[in-house]
């Protein structure tokens, strides 16, 4: 009877151990975000251990979550969660939605907004955005308008030249056409009206927590002058440029990003 007693309490002991074992581990759950009638679609990623914040990743033009998983073991060695996701019509791959001749940017700064506003509402504090190129944009769009609640902001290769280079594309209002081929994506009229107007650096340049801007001295697509210009009208920024980098990093390059980002989130 005692012998019975003890292999309970062993077997009883066994399993919680594996239960907390499992609770300590890292993981990965998916996670559907309302905005509205916009459902978005994303992976959070729990790193083991206690948590001091979330990390919300933006992806860039025709981008998806899956190149913002790069960031889930990154911000995980400092206690981050990560959210990457897909802005609905952000890319012909978005679970979220695919049309993307409903992609803008204003919607995206809305879905971003709405993003934040969840992960406020299950008591995080601390919240850091990862944009990357128009995701950066669309991250700094945002962070002017939630500035308090925005605890940090990272601008990797930021797009902030979308609405300048699609004027110079189309200068007046009646030369934007219905429908865009751009890079094999369609994009649609309201895309390019909405932003036509829009004047990046009259805009930026507000939000008062850290900002770290990451770019490549060979970017083809946004210029660094462009990043450079925005160091200086944020009140408390750093810049890093990686020598010989592009628009997209490649593995060793995204290695010195990351490294960038550790310390900044230090």
């Amino acid at each position: 009877m005692h012998c019975k007693k003890l292999s309970l309490a062993l077997l009883f002991s066994v399993v919680c151990l594996f239960g907390h074992a499992q609770a300590e581990a890292p993981s990965v759950d998916t996670l559907w975000i309302s905005n509205g009638s916009r459902q978005i679609y994303g992976e959070l990623f729990t790193p083991a251990g206690a948590v001091k914040g979330v990390a919300i990743v933006a992806h860039g033009f025709n981008g998806t979550h899956e190149f913002s998983r790069n960031y889930f073991d990154v911000v995980g060695k400092k206690g981050y969660q990560c959210y990457a996701f897909d802005f609905p019509c952000g890319s012909v791959n978005s679970l979220s939605d695919n049309n993307t001749l409903n992609m803008s940017i204003l919607d995206e700064k809305s879905d971003l907004k709405a993003i934040v506003n969840y992960f406020l509402g299950k008591g995080h504090k601390n919240i850091v955005l990862i944009g990357e190129s128009q995701g950066g944009f669309v991250s700094a769009l945002t962070a002017e308008q939630m500035s308090d609640k925005i605890s940090q902001l990272v601008l990797v290769f930021p797009a902030l030249c979308i609405p300048r280079d699609w004027r110079k594309h189309y200068p007046s209002l009646s030369d934007i056409p219905e429908e865009t081929d751009l890079w094999g994506v369609m994009l649609g009229r309201r895309f390019f009206e909405e932003i036509h107007s829009l004047e990046t650096f009259d805009i930026i340049g507000h939000y008062a927590g850290p900002v770290l801007i990451v770019q490549g001295d060979k970017d083809p697509i946004v210029s660094l002058g462009d990043s450079q210009q925005a160091v200086k009208l944020y009140p408390d920024a750093r810049m890093h440029i990686i020598k010989g980098a592009g628009h997209g990093f490649k593995p060793h390059e995204f290695q010195e990003e990351a490294a960038q980002l550790l310390e900044f989130l230090k």
